[in-house]
């Protein structure tokens, strides 16, 4: 197998990176990344990224030979919170700012990274194309509200995920396109909100991606365009 991993560096993708080194049937990671990944393996190509530059896009894909055609493509980016930056609690905390940052991560980003990656999947047997989104980015679940920015930008992202399971699946009829939904994982993304939540629901990256990995092996033509959780478990949009 051939795999690229994007957001190599975060909890999530350094526990999908550590997971697939210990398979015999990965052949070649491709990973990328705006920090140092850290892991040496003669199976490893590893690369800087910037997913809010198209430029950066562009030239990471081209690191990926046109006769090394992949079974799976993760994009394991996100962003909750930063500088200046958390989620809000009521109409009053929004801004432009906070919108249009956590679109450029949690939106625009995969996008690019779909319009530039995508076509490395392979078309004539299984492949899978693979966004973490999240379960609040589901409107038809959203029972409590707040963090406005946040789930708008998952809920954008779904949208995302569900258009271009429909472009590709009339051009390619084998590639899989879905979101994952990880659960509350214990790394710099949610650390400053698990502290209330019970702690059976908190999980470490690596299970969290072992569960995962479960779901996508899993997965047939018939679940392109859809996001599921790391039970298995279909979300509705």
């Amino acid at each position: 197998m051939k795999i690229a991993i994007i957001g190599a560096s975060g909890a999530i993708g350094k526990a999908f990176v550590e997971s697939f080194l210990q398979n015999k049937k990965v052949e070649k990671l491709y990973l990328f990344s705006r920090s140092d990944i850290g892991f040496e393996d003669t199976r490893i190509v590893s690369s800087y990224i910037d997913i809010e530059k198209e430029e950066s896009i562009s030239k990471s894909a081209n690191i990926i030979p046109q006769n090394s055609m992949l079974d799976a493509i993760i994009v394991a980016t996100g962003m909750l919170h930063g500088e200046n930056i958390a989620p809000e609690k009521s109409l009053k905390e929004l801004s432009q700012e906070k919108f249009l940052k956590l679109y450029a991560v949690n939106t625009v980003g995969p996008a690019l990274i779909a319009k530039h990656f995508i076509s490395k999947l392979k078309s004539d047997n299984r492949s899978i194309f693979a966004v973490l989104s999240a379960r609040v980015g589901s409107i038809s679940d959203n029972y409590l509200g707040g963090w406005y920015s946040y789930r708008c930008s998952k809920a954008a992202l779904n949208m995302l995920i569900k258009n271009i399971s429909i472009e590709i699946k009339r051009q390619k009829p084998y590639p899989i396109v879905v979101g994952l939904h990880p659960g509350t994982v214990d790394s710099k993304l949610s650390s400053k909100f698990t502290a209330n939540i019970n702690q059976t629901k908190v999980f470490t990256a690596d299970y969290a991606v072992t569960k995962m990995i479960e779901v996508l092996l899993g997965l047939t033509t018939e679940d392109t365009g859809k996001l599921f959780a790391f039970d298995g478990q279909e979300i509705e949009f």
